[in-house]
């Protein structure tokens, strides 16, 4: 149950609880001095939170005790399955516990019991006296606590459970939490319950028979194998029910009653928020403000208990607001539109925040029966052109790029584009959560955003925005814009501790712009040659489906992996070896598996080239001539900046990262990217990029050699593996040394390697050994790399990006040795990926002025990978494409050259 509790006389804080999650949702920060401290923010955040959402309560702080428990003491392996705490979470938990006192809350400590304990007897005791509890944690077995005086509240999804949230979320009341816990165990705590019983087999049983006794009563009456399961915990499950019980009569040394709040001590947290560098709240403190328990703060936004939200219909106090706005340094903007495609969305509103909690949606088009005047379009457009066209006001948002090519449709360029908080989240941390707005709140803010399909229903039936109702549609605007401007509040400061600001400003946010003009741009298709290659490739599937049929002795469904295992693994059929299984036990038919087979087996084979045909057709030819606007006659697709953590761009609809290259049937798809009329299409594409940023980052004096040199590096890299002069390197040599060179930087081992070249393992690792003797600086590079990862958690890029391993130090063998071949590429792809972000960016500038002073413009058309794609007029082939190189070239500062590639031709497949 959601509902908002009503105030409680005591918060109890599960500490503990607090402190996992904490270090799991934040990222790795460290002070300068090393010291981590991203469990110390992410605990005192959710702190200062609950304080100021609850000023009127008595928050008390409980954590668990080191040591052995009552528990332990009563089954010897309780817990035993818990892998030990991090050393680098354990070196939070005394900064946690002095930063708590500091801020004058009673942090509770026992002895010989868990926290849990700890907070069920103060409960109970509360309770006794009719005095309402509000328990913040996270941990599910405080439900059995849950009665009419005590709730639970789960700081990150915002849920409030009274008892009927219990059931309802459960499935059985919360007398009956014991029970049901006892009878699924715990694997964390390993605590035995009965073999495969999960939640829904223990409410089933606890349905049928009321309690644990009942249905140890009644375990002869259960079926089938989870019934013999059941009768073999019979004789343990009153003792996993006593581990699962939190005790409630503890003898504390302070009963609740006795408990209270100290003020703040201010000098104590500005030494303690000094010592471990948090800026932002020691400029807090030092202006003059609290930072203890009941303090607000403007660098850890919170959602305020009530907002003010304001639907804007009279023009006289629109103009009024926007003369306000105009004041303002900075301002939170959104746009309601009619679609998500910018090309096929009208302005339906706009809605503005300055200040947390605050939000004004100003709305121009709903449509619906009976829908009040609102601001004339066009006299919004006039208004706010000034307003959102000054670069000095600076414009926060959550994915501008939309809103800015949606504005440009009625003439609005904005300027002052500072901060996207899209954009602020990925630079921060890819991979700590999706980068979208509802995603952002929930995890930073703890704010569950109202859904649009709550406002606008689902599937068929869903409402366009114009078609909503203002009193729904005027606050799920305005939130937008109030919840912009409090991430943006929450996410900066942590952006600057860690000193991301270039990274953000010189190049995540000048891009937002550069890939708005790519998308709105579009790029032409010859949809009438995708349509013909459609037509053949079809012939050919169906000629390859003949000759799969005849050398399986059968038809089958070539797209059914069912009825292919059949024909490839049966006794009946091929009997082909299994290469590999399926989670389930089946003979897989993976891309993988075939390509193993096609070595000696013609069926494989074809079906690896049917497979390749078949996407080719379904998602390029059949479908690019379909996305012709239009309006442009142009295919416009989106590219996505905050998806890929190494920093690479990937685009959608459509994709333009996955069209082949290496087959002619890619390549012809690539022919329909063709140039407008007295226009060529110049391809620029950098040389090995990521092979000369390994020569940079690792100084091998060998490799920096070769490329200084302007030597063929794999035809270099062959020659010392080999032994032999330049000139002696045969094909197959370049060929073995390409495999190594590339396969290296992706961290790929012996293992891999040898199955690339199709040799044995040993000789695959002779490869490997000499490689390493005749360039030691990758060797080392990569030793330090690994150990910087394990160390920091995170590796980095040239220019800063930080690119976070979690996997690092995982138990899991197969995770962690992934995440350790993540951390050897990803410096170099991450640094590809800035590079050619600056390249993007000086471009879009150095065009900007090219086409100022010239009619016929040239335009970005495309990035993809390394390589970027334009559409030049033919008189200025020469100028732009030594311009192109120029820029493309100098991008960064390497110790070797980077070499652009420049070709020129009709279409995109002739310019590579």
């Amino acid at each position: 149950m959601n509902s908002t509790p009503a105030i409680p006389h005591y918060i109890l804080v599960d500490g503990s609880s607090y402190l996992y999650r904490a270090f799991h949702a934040m990222p790795p920060l460290t002070s300068s001095s090393g010291q981590p401290t991203g469990a110390v923010r992410g605990v005192i955040n959710m702190l200062r939170k609950l304080c100021e959402e609850y000023s009127d309560s008595h928050v008390v702080v409980v954590f668990d005790a080191k040591g052995k428990t009552f528990r332990h003491d009563m089954f010897p392996d309780y817990k035993a399955n818990r892998p030990s705490m991090p050393d680098e979470l354990r070196e939070q938990i005394e900064p946690i516990h002095k930063i708590v006192k500091a801020m004058g809350l009673p942090l509770i400590i026992v002895d010989g019991v868990e926290a849990d304990d700890v907070i069920g007897t103060y409960a109970k005791q509360a309770s006794d006296n009719q005095q309402h509890v509000l328990i913040s944690t996270g941990d599910k077995d405080m439900a059995q606590l849950v009665n009419p005086y005590v709730r639970l509240m789960n700081t990150m999804s915002n849920e409030y459970l009274d008892e009927a949230g219990v059931l309802d979320k459960f499935g059985v009341p919360a007398d009956r939490i014991i029970d049901y816990l006892a009878l699924m165990g715990d694997k964390v705590d390993n605590i035995p319950g009965v073999n495969k019983c999960g939640p829904k087999t223990a409410v089933k049983w606890l349905t049928a028979y009321d309690s644990m006794t009942g249905v140890i009563e009644h375990a002869d009456e259960v079926k089938g194998k989870v019934g013999e399961y059941l009768r073999e915990a019979t004789a343990w499950l009153p003792q996993s029910y006593d581990l699962a019980t939190i005790r409630c009569e503890l003898e504390l040394d302070e009963p609740i009653e006795t408990i209270q709040q100290a003020e703040p001590d201010n000098d104590e947290l500005l030494a303690l928020f000094t010592e471990y560098e948090f800026k932002s709240w020691i400029k807090e403190l030092s202006d003059g403000g609290s930072n203890g328990a009941g303090a607000s703060s403007a660098a850890v936004p919170t959602l305020p208990v009530e907002t003010s939200y304001i639907t804007m219909l009279d023009a006289a106090e629109f103009e009024a607001y926007v003369k306000t706005l105009e004041q303002h340094e900075l301002i939170a903007f959104d746009t309601e539109t009619t679609s998500l495609e910018v090309l096929d969305a009208e302005l339906v509103g706009v809605s503005f925040s300055t200040k947390a909690g605050e939000g004004v949606y100003i709305p121009v088009a709903h449509d619906y029966l009976g829908a009040p005047p609102q601001i004339d379009r066009d006299v919004l457009v006039a208004v706010l052109k000034p307003l959102l066209e000054n670069p000095d006001i600076k414009k926060v948002g959550q994915n501008l790029k939309y809103d800015r090519n949606v504005l440009l449709k009625y003439d609005i360029e904005l300027q002052g584009i500072a901060f996207d908080t899209m954009v602020e989240s990925y630079v921060l941390n890819a991979t700590a959560t999706r980068h979208d707005m509802n995603s952002l709140a929930t995890h930073y803010l703890n704010h569950t955003c109202i859904s649009f399909e709550d406002i606008a229903g689902k599937g068929k039936k869903q409402l366009t925005f114009n078609q909503i109702d203002l009193e729904v549609a005027g606050p799920y605007a305005a939130e937008d814009a109030d919840i912009c401007w409090r991430l943006h509040e929450h996410l900066w400061p942590q952006i600057e501790a860690l000193q991301l600001e270039s990274l953000f400003h010189d190049i995540e946010m000048p891009l937002v712009t550069v890939l708005a003009d790519i998308e709105y741009g579009g790029v032409h298709i010859d949809g009438d040659l995708l349509l013909g290659q459609s037509a053949e490739l079809k012939t050919t599937l169906s000629e390859i489906e003949s000759k799969a049929y005849e050398l399986a002795g059968e038809q089958f469904n070539l797209a059914s992996p069912k009825q292919l295992a059949d024909i490839l693994f049966s006794e009946e059929k091929l009997q082909l070896p299994i290469v590999k299984k399926t989670k389930g036990g089946a003979p897989s038919t993976s891309e993988e598996v075939l390509q193993e087979l096609a070595l000696d087996y013609p069926l494989p084979k074809l079906l690896l080239n049917y497979r390749s045909l078949s996407k080719l057709k379904t998602t390029y030819t059949d479908k690019l001539p379909k996305m012709i606007h239009p309006t442009t006659q142009r295919v416009h697709t989106s590219y996505h900046q905050t998806v890929v953590a190494t920093g690479r761009l990937s685009s959608t609809a459509p994709n333009l990262q996955n069209i082949p290259i290496k087959t002619d049937e890619g390549r012809r798809v690539r022919q329909a990217f063709v140039a407008q009329k007295g226009h060529k299409i110049v391809a620029a594409d950098y040389s090995q990029i990521e092979l000369r940023i390994m020569a940079d980052l690792s100084k091998d004096e060998g490799l920096l050699e070769a490329f200084n040199n302007g030597e063929d590096i794999h035809k270099a890299t062959a020659a010392e593996i080999f032994g032999v002069a330049l000139g002696d390197v045969t094909t197959d040599m370049r060929r073995s040394a390409k495999a190594i060179n590339f396969g290296l930087i992706y961290g790929m081992s012996a293992f891999g390697l040898a199955k690339q070249l199709g040799v044995g393992r040993h000789d695959a690792q002779e490869f490997m050994n000499v490689y390493f003797e005749r360039y030691p600086g990758v060797k080392t590079y990569m030793n330090n790399v690994r150990a910087q990862a394990r160390e920091d958690g995170f590796v980095e890029t040239l220019f800063g990006r930080r690119l976070y391993l979690p996997d690092v130090m995982s138990s899991n063998n197969m995770r962690q040795q992934a995440a350790l071949r993540a951390a050897i590429n990803a410096p170099m792809q991450g640094t590809a990926a800035d590079i050619i972000k600056r390249a993007m960016i000086q471009m879009h500038a150095s065009l900007e002025q090219w086409n100022a002073d010239h009619a016929e413009p040239t335009r970005m058309l495309m990035q993809v990978h390394d390589e970027l794609v334009f559409d030049v007029p033919t008189t200025h082939l020469d100028e732009m494409s030594s311009m192109i190189n120029e820029i493309m070239s100098s991008a960064a500062d390497l110790s070797v050259p980077l070499v652009v590639d420049v070709g020129v031709g009709d279409n995109w497949d002739e310019a590579h």
